[in-house]
């Protein structure tokens, strides 16, 4: 409760030293979408202390009418300074977590959800950590057929790459909010790009990718380009995914690591990666979850679409990356079927129960899978065991829908709201007739 008063009182002498007028309260919908309303400097300690009431039912998947009152309650630890905003009477901003007029947790705030989660690892003794690849595309506007910025390629360094300044900036704003970045560059796709996060501890990471999101749109707005973390905006070309470098602690020695082993995993990293691979089916609504989502989760296209591990094979869903195999801080474990549009509360959630699931159960791990599955025949795929993940929303969600892993992790009213969502969101693709079928059918049929 001290370091609580601290941490506020950091806040407020933060907020006068720095001239800061307004603060925007930030959350997330059960989508994943960023919402805030913003208070000024004078009404700071009151929210710090009481938290700010709005209207829950006009969030998506929050509250119905009658029972629409709910508080933002600020995490002073998140508080932070837009780097974009002006030096006289300038802007900050913090994340809250959702509560009933009465105080306790809010059922339908994803970062209550992922705090559940990570309360589970910790009486197991351990500490979440994630590093995502959260990957992007700039086009010169939203409207229309997207219009790309260059046409270069994986790594490029050459006049082809005009998006470089725009990644070193925005990355500029990610480290003055705080946000470690280990790498940024020109990735596979014409106009798309990569920056990556330095790992971090799961609730941190969910708020870091957030911010990361706004940022990414905020600098291209502000340089008159669109950024879109749309999973697949462009035909035939690599869509944008969110590789998930995951690795669980127990205090500062690392649990995946055993110097021993062949693939210098413990018996616990094996049995992370068995229940990830056992119940992805099941979480991968929660981690692909856009009917968009699974344009890209096609084979041939990088996308890793088979359920199967390896250590360098970068065509199965689970990679134990080699960089420095002798070192234990950097074993962990890669999940990437995820992408960067999906909730990072909810996603980092299912992905830790998964692992954890493993763990209690003991799943075995085969044998990992090191020749290119996307060159295996049908036949050499099911001799060798490996399954796909489900070709559409629909099927994840059917899929979901049965998951006593999921319901229990998400809990009851975010269960339901996300999969209520999601039939919306299927039947109005489904019935959707499309420019292709126009251009296949009308002038033939």
């Amino acid at each position: 409760m001290e370091k609580n008063e601290e941490m506020k009182d950091y806040v407020l002498k933060k907020a006068h030293d720095n001239d800061i007028k307004f603060i925007s309260l930030w959350f997330t919908d059960v989508q994943g979408f960023l919402k805030s309303f913003a208070i000024t400097v004078e009404e700071l300690e009151n929210a710090l202390s009481e938290g700010m009431g709005f209207d829950g039912s006009s969030i998506e998947g929050f509250s119905r009418i009658e029972e629409s009152d709910v508080i933002a309650m600020p995490d002073p630890i998140t508080f932070q300074i837009l780097p974009w905003s002006p030096k006289e009477n300038g802007a900050a901003r913090m994340f809250c977590d959702i509560l009933e007029p009465d105080g306790s947790n809010f059922k339908g705030d994803p970062r209550w959800v992922l705090k559940r989660t990570l309360k589970k690892a910790k009486d197991l003794g351990y500490t979440f950590y994630v590093g995502p690849e959260l990957e992007f595309f700039y086009f010169k506007s939203d409207k229309g057929e997207p219009e790309i910025l260059d046409k270069g390629g994986y790594f490029d360094l050459t006049t082809l790459d005009v998006a470089s300044e725009l990644r070193s900036t925005t990355v500029l704003f990610l480290e003055a909010m705080g946000i470690g970045v280990e790498y940024s560059h020109h990735e596979v796709a014409p106009s798309q790009q990569e920056i990556d996060l330095r790992y971090a501890d799961a609730l941190t990471m969910a708020d870091n990718a957030m911010t990361y999101r706004i940022i990414v749109k905020e600098v291209a707005t502000r340089n008159n380009v669109y950024a879109t973390f749309m999973p697949k905006p462009l035909f035939s070309e690599n869509g944008s995914g969110m590789h998930t470098h995951q690795s669980l602690f127990k205090g500062d020695r690392n649990a995946f690591y055993d110097a021993n082993d062949k693939y210098h995993l413990s018996e616990i990293g094996k049995n992370y990666i068995a229940g990830t691979l056992k119940h992805c089916k099941e979480i991968v609504a929660i981690t692909n979850q856009w009917v968009n989502s699974y344009k890209r989760l096609v084979p041939g296209f990088e996308a890793p679409v088979y359920i199967s591990w390896a250590r360098r094979n970068r065509s199965t869903l689970v990679r134990v990356p080699m960089y420095k195999p002798e070192k234990e801080t950097s074993t962990r474990i890669e999940f990437r079927c995820p992408d960067p549009a999906c909730n990072p509360y909810l996603a980092f959630s299912v992905m830790l129960a998964a692992g954890l699931e493993g763990i209690k159960n003991k799943y075995k791990l085969p044998e990992p899978i090191e020749e290119n599955i996307f060159e295996m025949d049908v036949k050499r795929r099911e001799e060798a065991g490996i399954e796909t993940l489900p070709n559409n929303l629909y099927e994840a969600v059917k899929i979901m829908e049965g998951s006593k892993l999921v319901k229990e992790t998400l809990g009851d009213h975010i269960f339901q709201k996300f999969i209520d969502n999601k039939k919306i969101e299927w039947d109005r693709y489904r019935t959707h007739v499309s420019k292709y079928e126009l251009d296949s059918y009308l002038s033939v049929l």
